[in-house]
């Protein structure tokens, strides 16, 4: 299968599948951290949409333990930019229909949750098709180093992603139910 037809399948599936109770343990996670001794303090993460698995319960433990947050922001040319953003703060719906800051203090962000269609075990990702992480993660690693953390259900996974040379591989993917490094 190619891309597209991966990217159809999965979408299907997922939103078959979707349970807002499948989460990503948030202690889990903090411990992950510590395990993996990423003391970094700035954190990229998503605002779920379209029955992505719901990273927000994560990015409120990580303020409340004075984690810096940030989400992104859709710009024109298909780009975007991390910007701060707190769980009091307003939010604003792009042209995709999904919640994004209305704060323009841009991060760059150490840790970057990523949002994914589909996985394998080879730590490779399918996103929507419009190379947003893959582009963004290419312009901040060109001044510095940034952990990608794949946030998925584990019904995501696949025997194989195709990839090609924009795409970027993930340094560890969460499910519901494992880490994959």
């Amino acid at each position: 299968m190619n891309k597209s037809q991966i990217r159809n399948k999965t979408l299907k599936i997922r939103k078959k599948l979707f349970d807002k109770d499948l989460k990503i343990d948030s202690n889990k996670f903090i411990s992950f951290l510590k395990k993996k001794r990423l003391n970094l303090k700035n954190f990229g993460g998503y605002y779920p949409s379209n029955y992505e698995i719901d990273d927000l319960d994560v990015l409120n433990l990580l303020e409340k333990k004075n984690f810096k947050v940030s989400l992104p922001i859709i710009k024109k040319d298909n780009q975007m930019n991390f910007c701060s953003w707190s769980r009091d703060d307003p939010l604003r719906v792009n042209k995709f229909g999904i919640p994004e800051p209305v704060s323009s203090k841009i991060v760059y962000p150490d840790i970057l949750l990523v949002p994914l269609v589909a996985y394998d075990n080879n730590l490779n990702r399918l996103g929507y098709g419009g190379g947003y992480y893959d582009r963004y993660i290419e312009k901040l690693e060109k001044f510095k180093k940034v952990i990608k953390i794949g946030l998925a259900f584990s019904f995501q996974k696949i025997s194989s992603i195709p990839i090609n040379q924009h795409d970027k591989r993930l340094d560890f993917i969460i499910t519901e139910k494992e880490i994959l490094r």
